[in-house]
């Protein structure tokens, strides 16, 4: 079920001072955050965010096509090895 509208997207508070915080000092470094579930707001747009998928952290790069989207979307959390019916298949 989707958020309420009148709630507005949810996002870390952390998450936004650390993002205005690196705008503001003009440097390229990586916001390390493990909150997945926080959507992403005009504010995050050019700011690098390295979002944890259970074992490391996945750079992710902001641009305006995400904002609405979960940061989460953009680190995967699975490893897609093939199916192994095709391995069997091209052996033969």
């Amino acid at each position: 079920m989707a958020r309420s509208i009148w709630k507005g997207p949810f996002v870390d508070g952390f998450l936004i001072k650390k993002a205005e915080a690196v705008k503001d000092s003009g440097r390229k470094e990586i916001i390390k955050t493990w909150s997945r579930r926080s959507t992403i707001i005009p504010q995050f747009v050019g700011v690098t965010f390295g979002v944890y998928n259970g074992k490391k952290f996945i750079p992710v790069y902001v641009t305006e096509h995400m904002i609405g989207h979960k940061l989460g979307e953009f680190s995967a959390t699975r490893t897609y090895y093939g199916h192994t019916a095709d391995k069997k298949a091209k052996r033969g």
